[in-house]
Protein backbone atom coordinates (compact mmCIF):
# COMPACT_ATOMS: atom_id res chain seq x y z
CA UNK A 1 0.00 0.00 0.00
CA UNK A 2 1.63 3.64 -1.03
CA UNK A 3 2.03 6.36 1.48
CA UNK A 4 1.92 9.73 0.83
CA UNK A 5 4.45 12.38 2.57
CA UNK A 6 3.54 15.53 2.75
CA UNK A 7 5.53 18.11 4.84
CA UNK A 8 6.33 21.56 5.94
CA UNK A 9 2.73 22.68 5.06
CA UNK A 10 3.18 25.85 7.43
CA UNK A 11 -0.40 26.64 7.58
CA UNK A 12 -1.49 27.13 4.08
CA UNK A 13 -4.52 25.68 3.74
CA UNK A 14 -5.07 26.27 0.10
CA UNK A 15 -2.29 24.39 -0.72
CA UNK A 16 -3.12 21.45 2.10
CA UNK A 17 -6.64 21.06 0.57
CA UNK A 18 -4.72 20.78 -3.01
CA UNK A 19 -2.79 18.31 -1.86
CA UNK A 20 -5.14 16.15 0.32
CA UNK A 21 -7.80 16.25 -2.93
CA UNK A 22 -4.94 14.87 -5.30
CA UNK A 23 -3.56 12.37 -2.88
CA UNK A 24 -7.58 10.87 -2.77
CA UNK A 25 -7.76 11.42 -6.59
CA UNK A 26 -5.02 9.01 -6.93
CA UNK A 27 -6.35 6.19 -4.62
CA UNK A 28 -3.51 6.73 -1.49
CA UNK A 29 -4.88 6.14 1.26
CA UNK A 30 -2.66 6.79 3.76
CA UNK A 31 -0.79 10.01 5.02
CA UNK A 32 2.24 11.07 7.14
CA UNK A 33 4.11 14.20 7.76
CA UNK A 34 6.93 15.17 8.61
CA UNK A 35 6.68 18.40 10.74
CA UNK A 36 6.67 22.04 10.37
CA UNK A 37 2.08 22.00 9.99
CA UNK A 38 2.29 25.51 11.22
CA UNK A 39 4.10 28.81 10.86
CA UNK A 40 4.57 31.52 8.46
CA UNK A 41 1.03 31.26 6.82
CA UNK A 42 -2.50 32.15 7.46
CA UNK A 43 -4.44 28.99 8.14
CA UNK A 44 -3.34 27.34 10.96
CA UNK A 45 -6.26 25.86 12.84
CA UNK A 46 -7.49 24.54 9.91
CA UNK A 47 -3.73 22.64 8.80
CA UNK A 48 -4.19 21.28 12.29
CA UNK A 49 -7.42 20.18 12.21
CA UNK A 50 -6.73 18.68 8.78
CA UNK A 51 -3.37 17.09 9.48
CA UNK A 52 -4.31 15.04 12.65
CA UNK A 53 -7.46 14.10 11.34
CA UNK A 54 -6.12 12.72 7.50
CA UNK A 55 -2.28 11.57 8.71
CA UNK A 56 -1.70 8.55 10.57
CA UNK A 57 1.19 10.02 12.45
CA UNK A 58 3.43 13.60 12.04
CA UNK A 59 6.63 14.69 13.94
CA UNK A 60 7.36 17.79 15.49
CA UNK A 61 8.88 20.61 13.19
CA UNK A 62 10.79 23.80 14.41
CA UNK A 63 8.13 25.77 13.97
CA UNK A 64 5.50 23.53 15.64
CA UNK A 65 8.05 23.25 18.72
CA UNK A 66 8.10 27.48 18.46
CA UNK A 67 4.70 27.58 19.22
CA UNK A 68 4.10 25.15 21.86
CA UNK A 69 7.58 26.54 23.14
CA UNK A 70 9.40 29.21 22.32
CA UNK A 71 10.86 30.31 18.53
CA UNK A 72 14.21 30.02 19.24
CA UNK A 73 16.59 31.75 16.77
CA UNK A 74 14.00 32.62 14.34
CA UNK A 75 14.19 35.60 12.38
CA UNK A 76 11.61 38.58 12.99
CA UNK A 77 9.40 37.59 10.62
CA UNK A 78 8.90 33.82 11.43
CA UNK A 79 8.92 34.74 15.07
CA UNK A 80 6.05 37.20 14.74
CA UNK A 81 4.21 34.37 13.03
CA UNK A 82 5.19 32.09 15.45
CA UNK A 83 3.31 34.35 18.28
CA UNK A 84 0.37 34.76 15.95
CA UNK A 85 0.17 31.64 15.35
CA UNK A 86 -0.08 30.33 19.05
CA UNK A 87 -2.65 33.41 19.86
CA UNK A 88 -4.74 31.91 17.11
CA UNK A 89 -4.46 28.69 19.28
CA UNK A 90 -5.04 30.80 22.64
CA UNK A 91 -8.34 32.46 21.08
CA UNK A 92 -10.40 28.75 20.60
CA UNK A 93 -13.64 29.86 22.45
CA UNK A 94 -14.35 25.95 22.48
CA UNK A 95 -12.30 25.27 25.46
CA UNK A 96 -12.20 20.80 24.35
CA UNK A 97 -10.95 22.16 20.79
CA UNK A 98 -8.11 24.32 22.18
CA UNK A 99 -6.84 21.51 24.09
CA UNK A 100 -7.33 18.98 21.19
CA UNK A 101 -4.94 21.32 19.07
CA UNK A 102 -2.40 22.17 21.73
CA UNK A 103 -2.67 17.76 22.80
CA UNK A 104 -1.72 16.92 19.02
CA UNK A 105 1.47 19.54 19.24
CA UNK A 106 2.54 18.07 22.30
CA UNK A 107 2.79 14.64 21.11
CA UNK A 108 4.58 14.85 18.11
CA UNK A 109 7.33 12.64 17.89
CA UNK A 110 11.04 13.78 16.89
CA UNK A 111 11.43 10.56 14.79
CA UNK A 112 9.60 7.60 13.52
CA UNK A 113 10.58 4.21 11.84
CA UNK A 114 8.36 3.71 9.07
CA UNK A 115 8.01 -0.42 8.00
CA UNK A 116 7.64 -1.38 4.24
CA UNK A 117 4.33 -3.16 3.84
CA UNK A 118 4.38 -6.16 2.23
CA UNK A 119 2.87 -6.83 -0.44
CA UNK A 120 2.38 -7.10 -4.75
CA UNK A 121 5.22 -5.00 -4.97
CA UNK A 122 8.63 -6.32 -3.51
CA UNK A 123 9.60 -4.59 -0.84
CA UNK A 124 13.23 -3.20 -1.40
CA UNK A 125 13.68 -2.40 2.32
CA UNK A 126 12.07 -3.15 5.17
CA UNK A 127 11.71 0.00 6.72
CA UNK A 128 12.53 3.99 6.52
CA UNK A 129 13.82 6.21 8.83
CA UNK A 130 11.49 9.53 9.22
CA UNK A 131 12.51 13.05 10.97
CA UNK A 132 11.71 16.69 10.33
CA UNK A 133 15.34 17.79 9.98
CA UNK A 134 18.52 15.48 9.82
CA UNK A 135 19.61 12.08 11.75
CA UNK A 136 21.60 14.02 13.67
CA UNK A 137 19.43 16.64 14.75
CA UNK A 138 15.75 15.65 13.93
CA UNK A 139 14.01 19.05 14.61
CA UNK A 140 16.32 21.80 13.67
CA UNK A 141 19.41 20.70 11.36
CA UNK A 142 18.96 21.70 7.64
CA UNK A 143 20.61 19.46 4.60
CA UNK A 144 20.74 22.05 1.48
CA UNK A 145 21.43 20.47 -1.70
CA UNK A 146 25.11 21.81 -2.01
CA UNK A 147 26.15 20.27 0.98
CA UNK A 148 26.72 17.34 -1.48
CA UNK A 149 29.29 19.24 -2.63
CA UNK A 150 30.54 21.37 -0.10
CA UNK A 151 30.31 19.64 3.06
CA UNK A 152 30.98 15.92 1.82
CA UNK A 153 31.91 15.12 5.49
CA UNK A 154 28.41 16.36 6.84
CA UNK A 155 26.36 13.87 4.22
CA UNK A 156 28.70 11.57 5.28
CA UNK A 157 28.00 11.82 8.67
CA UNK A 158 24.35 12.06 8.41
CA UNK A 159 24.50 8.92 6.49
CA UNK A 160 26.18 7.18 9.20
CA UNK A 161 23.47 7.47 11.20
CA UNK A 162 20.84 5.84 8.46
CA UNK A 163 20.31 2.30 7.81
CA UNK A 164 19.08 2.56 4.47
CA UNK A 165 16.81 5.38 3.72
CA UNK A 166 15.80 8.26 5.31
CA UNK A 167 12.62 11.16 4.79
CA UNK A 168 13.11 14.90 5.07
CA UNK A 169 11.66 17.76 5.25
CA UNK A 170 12.65 20.96 6.66
CA UNK A 171 14.73 22.81 3.54
CA UNK A 172 11.51 22.89 1.53
CA UNK A 173 13.78 21.55 -1.59
CA UNK A 174 12.54 18.14 -2.59
CA UNK A 175 15.27 15.83 -3.96
CA UNK A 176 17.63 12.82 -3.15
CA UNK A 177 21.09 12.75 -1.32
CA UNK A 178 23.31 9.80 -1.99
CA UNK A 179 26.60 8.62 -0.53
CA UNK A 180 28.64 9.57 -3.97
CA UNK A 181 27.85 12.02 -1.88
CA UNK A 182 25.44 14.29 -4.37
CA UNK A 183 22.13 15.52 -4.48
CA UNK A 184 19.17 14.67 -7.47
CA UNK A 185 16.48 16.91 -7.95
CA UNK A 186 13.02 15.18 -8.93
CA UNK A 187 13.74 17.10 -12.41
CA UNK A 188 16.69 15.06 -12.66
CA UNK A 189 15.13 11.17 -11.83
CA UNK A 190 12.75 9.35 -14.82
CA UNK A 191 9.02 9.68 -14.27
CA UNK A 192 10.11 11.74 -11.09
CA UNK A 193 10.67 8.57 -9.46
CA UNK A 194 14.04 7.51 -7.25
CA UNK A 195 14.03 3.77 -7.45
CA UNK A 196 15.50 2.30 -3.83
CA UNK A 197 18.45 -0.16 -4.40
CA UNK A 198 19.58 -3.08 -1.69
CA UNK A 199 22.64 -1.93 0.40
CA UNK A 200 22.60 1.87 -0.79
CA UNK A 201 21.62 4.96 1.76
CA UNK A 202 19.87 7.82 0.86
CA UNK A 203 18.37 10.48 2.49
CA UNK A 204 15.03 11.67 0.72
CA UNK A 205 13.66 15.56 0.80
CA UNK A 206 9.96 15.37 0.17
CA UNK A 207 9.69 19.46 -0.15
CA UNK A 208 7.31 21.39 1.56
CA UNK A 209 3.10 21.41 1.02
CA UNK A 210 2.72 25.08 1.51
CA UNK A 211 6.09 27.09 1.11
CA UNK A 212 8.59 25.72 -1.65
CA UNK A 213 11.90 27.21 -1.96
CA UNK A 214 13.32 25.13 -4.84
CA UNK A 215 11.82 27.95 -7.36
CA UNK A 216 8.81 25.92 -8.78
CA UNK A 217 6.10 27.62 -6.47
CA UNK A 218 3.47 24.54 -6.84
CA UNK A 219 2.81 22.08 -3.80
CA UNK A 220 5.24 19.32 -3.27
CA UNK A 221 5.04 16.17 -1.68
CA UNK A 222 6.22 12.39 -2.45
CA UNK A 223 4.72 9.12 -2.60
CA UNK A 224 6.22 5.94 -0.73
CA UNK A 225 6.03 2.81 -2.61
CA UNK A 226 7.90 -0.50 -0.74
CA UNK A 227 10.30 0.19 -3.90
CA UNK A 228 10.68 3.52 -5.12
CA UNK A 229 9.29 7.26 -4.19
CA UNK A 230 7.38 9.53 -6.35
CA UNK A 231 7.67 12.76 -6.30
CA UNK A 232 4.87 14.96 -7.17
CA UNK A 233 3.68 18.79 -7.81
CA UNK A 234 0.62 20.44 -7.87
CA UNK A 235 -0.24 23.44 -8.36
CA UNK A 236 -2.72 25.46 -6.11
CA UNK A 237 -4.16 29.49 -5.79
CA UNK A 238 -1.39 31.22 -4.83
CA UNK A 239 -2.76 34.26 -4.95
CA UNK A 240 -5.79 33.28 -1.87
CA UNK A 241 -2.90 32.68 0.45
CA UNK A 242 -1.27 35.57 -0.36
CA UNK A 243 -3.86 37.84 0.12
CA UNK A 244 -5.22 35.73 3.35
CA UNK A 245 -1.22 36.78 4.65
CA UNK A 246 -1.48 40.52 3.57
CA UNK A 247 -4.54 40.79 6.08
CA UNK A 248 -3.12 39.47 9.09
CA UNK A 249 -0.64 42.35 10.18
CA UNK A 250 1.46 40.33 12.15
CA UNK A 251 2.95 38.22 8.96
CA UNK A 252 5.06 39.87 6.90
CA UNK A 253 3.98 40.59 3.10
CA UNK A 254 7.13 38.67 1.91
CA UNK A 255 5.94 35.58 3.00
CA UNK A 256 2.77 35.63 0.67
CA UNK A 257 5.04 37.58 -2.24
CA UNK A 258 7.53 34.52 -1.67
CA UNK A 259 5.19 31.85 -2.51
CA UNK A 260 4.68 33.19 -6.16
CA UNK A 261 8.57 32.72 -6.90
CA UNK A 262 8.65 28.95 -4.78
CA UNK A 263 11.54 30.95 -2.72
Amino acid sequence: MPTAVISDVHANGEALRTVLADIEARGVQRIICLGDTVGYGPDPLECVDLVRAKCAWSLMGNHDFGVLYEPTNFNPGAESAAFWTRDQFDREENDALRAERYDFLGKLKVRMVEQMPQGAEPATVESILAVHGSPRRPINEYIFPDDASTSPDKIESILGRVKHICIVGHTHVPGVFTSEPDFYPPSELGEMTYKFSKGEKAVINVGSVGQPRDFDPRASYAILHPDRVQFVRVEYDIAKTASKIKAIPQLNNWLGDRLFEGR
